[in-house]
């Protein structure tokens, strides 16, 4: 049986690590050279790294950042924010990244996913996934509609979540990083029934985002969820979860995990 993975996220403004509530009232969380260093020696699986606001200012991510994490750290390690080009990716790997994750600029051009599968293979192209439940939304999880949106979480793209996590996978990522923009902050657990319906509809593995509060919510949307990861953020970040403790709670209930040491 494969192993779960458990995902440490560093949301980066200003060089700071920072983490709000559905994607607004930012409050800082550290230093993420630091976090990321202290996550490694903890044992956590991943880190995910996102310059929250290059697209928005259209520049390209911090890379000297980049190279500082790189340097700390012995484990995946996925970069975001403001990729846009082949070159961009080219040298966020050079510069110790094992991973891209990709949002705003792949549902600008889809076919930049073929090309950096092609150039760099599905296992290093991740592609975001941010989708807001609609307010029309039926009742049942079954049928929930999903909005995605870009820039952060600012524009509507027009998309359901869904029918874009397929066409990413069938042009060639490797994983969807799905954030419930309507869970982000706020500890009530992630979205069950997008996950679960993503997992079961694109044959690549789901990193689930948004929403944990509590070591249950990640046995939830590991198991009944089908996720493959689960990312967090604000638990790890201000203490509420350590790393060892949640791990050994996940094997208690059966998760398939990597123990640390």
């Amino acid at each position: 049986m494969l192993t779960k993975r458990l995902i440490a996220c560093l949301d980066v403004q200003n060089g700071r690590t920072v983490k709000g509530t559905n994607f607004v009232n930012l409050r800082d969380a550290g230093d993420p050279v630091a976090l990321a260093a202290r996550y490694a020696q903890e044992g956590i699986d991943e880190l995910v790294l996102l310059d929250i606001t290059a697209t928005v200012e259209k520049r390209r991510t911090l890379i000297e950042l980049v190279r500082n994490v790189a340097r700390e750290v012995n484990i995946p390690f996925t970069v975001g924010g403001g990729i846009g080009a082949v070159a961009d990716v080219e040298a966020l790997l050079l510069s110790g990244a094992d991973k891209v994750s990709l949002n705003s600029s792949v549902l600008r051009e889809p076919g930049l996913i073929d090309e950096l599968a092609r150039r760099f293979g599905s296992q290093a192209i991740v592609v975001a996934v941010d989708a807001r439940q609609t307010t029309e939304a039926p009742a049942t999880a079954a049928d929930e509609a999903w909005e995605v949106f870009t820039h952060g979480g600012r524009h509507p793209a027009g998309r359901e979540a869904l029918a874009w996590c397929r066409e990413a996978a069938e042009r060639g990522a490797g994983e969807i990083l799905l954030t419930s923009m309507s869970h982000d902050g706020t500890r009530d657990g992630y979205a069950l029934g997008l996950t679960r319906g993503v997992a079961a509809g694109v044959g690549i593995p789901v990193i689930a985002s948004g929403g944990a509060g509590v070591a249950a919510h990640f046995r939830d949307v590991l198991l009944p969820g089908g996720a493959e990861a689960a990312l967090a953020a604000s638990v790890f970040h201000f203490g509420d979860l350590s790393v060892a403790g949640l791990k050994n709670y996940l094997l208690t209930e059966g998760v398939a995990m990597r123990p640390v040491g």
